[in-house]
């Protein structure tokens, strides 16, 4: 008896060892993951770790296979049910196994089988990880995908998976909640998830709780910018506005607004003005609300230059006109079509095509 329960134990290590050198070399699901929970329905990537396995809570809808050794009426796949529970046959009362890791579940079985077993030697393994739905992430960023998270993960790390962020991106990242927070382990978590329990209760039923993280604090590495992602969360990176210089600067062209940037700024982003540009005549237009003709702002960039006048920040789609001695009148539309087609020949040709049927 006590070689076959080593032949056993060997067998089920090693069965797991090859598991997980097989996810870590060709990124495939570990034992526990089937297909149809990550590429199968559509998931681009998944983020996994060592261990996800053995850490892994469960939850509604998760499929466990359960093995009791020596005892094959106990054996088979087990669904959790809405409520967090499981059955297993000949044993009374369901056993709760929602938030709980595989090892917890195994000794929760052991115990309820001791009832009618001597010394019961459990063996559970997670087949399909349904209760986690995955994150999207997209907007201004690379990749734009869903992730399936097996792990607990940062906003950096799914920002990463995502290739990163483009130069289009603005200053925030808004990450909607759409599903509520389950198994809290941290303080922080449980506060979380108090809060959004008590808005549920008071606040409109169709209200979707989010939060706004600054791409700058994350940048410098503040652990307040920088949130554990939850399953099902939406991950928008904000793309930024664009203003447009057109005229007698270098090089004439759309850019995209960032926070804080000024009218100066803006000008030596596109290289500064040219030789005959009229520094004192230059024009601002910009959009009034509820109005299709433009306020226009007369701007001195010599008062300017020598601060007389304060510098002036920019607004959204603000087009800013540089008179010069060679600029005729269609210098804004040539650079207001330009600028508008490059945007949707990149759209066209970098967004993947999927089919929903």
């Amino acid at each position: 008896m006590r070689w076959k329960l080593i032949a056993l134990a060997l067998a089920t290590l090693l069965s797991g060892l090859t598991a997980e050198l097989r996810a870590q070399v060709i990124g495939a699901p570990k034992s526990g993951s089937s297909a149809g929970s990550t590429g199968g329905d559509g998931v681009d990537s998944v983020l996994d770790g060592s261990g996800s396995n053995r850490y892994y809570k469960l939850g509604p809808g998760d499929i466990i296979d359960v093995r009791v050794f020596g005892e094959p009426q106990f054996n088979g796949q087990v669904e959790v049910d809405e409520d967090g529970n499981i059955e297993i046959p000949f044993v009374e009362k369901p056993i709760n196994v929602k938030c709980r890791t595989r090892n917890e579940v195994r000794k929760a079985i052991a115990q309820e089988l001791s009832r009618y077993l001597r010394d019961p030697q459990v063996s559970v393994r997670v087949i399909e990880r349904r209760s986690k739905s995955p994150a999207i992430v997209y907007g201004a960023v690379r990749a734009p995908q869903r992730l399936q998270m097996l792990r607990r993960v940062r906003l950096l790390e799914v920002l990463a998976s995502a290739g990163g962020v483009t130069e289009q991106a603005g200053g925030t990242i808004q990450i909607f909640h759409t599903e509520p927070l389950t198994c809290p382990e941290t303080e922080e978590e449980q506060a979380i998830a108090a809060r959004e329990q008590t808005q549920a209760q008071t606040d409109d039923v169709f209200r979707v709780p989010f939060d706004v993280y600054s791409i700058e604090d994350l940048k410098l590495g503040k652990q307040e910018a920088n949130p554990i992602i939850r399953p099902g969360d939406i991950v928008i990176v904000q793309e930024a506005a664009p203003v447009y210089i057109t005229g007698a600067v270098v090089s004439p062209q759309g850019i995209y607004l960032r926070s804080n940037t000024s009218l100066m700024t803006a000008i030596a982003m596109v290289g500064g003005l040219r030789k005959d540009a009229k520094a004192g005549e230059v024009k601002i237009y910009r959009r009034k609300l509820g109005s299709l003709e433009p306020e226009i702002i007369k701007v001195d960039l010599n008062n300017v230059r020598k601060q007389k006048v304060p510098d002036m920040a920019l607004q959204p789609y603000d087009i800013i006109e540089v008179p010069g001695a060679t600029v005729n009148k269609s210098t804004i539309l040539q650079t207001l079509l330009g600028t508008a087609f490059n945007t949707v020949t990149a759209l066209s040709t970098a967004l993947p095509l999927r089919v929903i049927y």
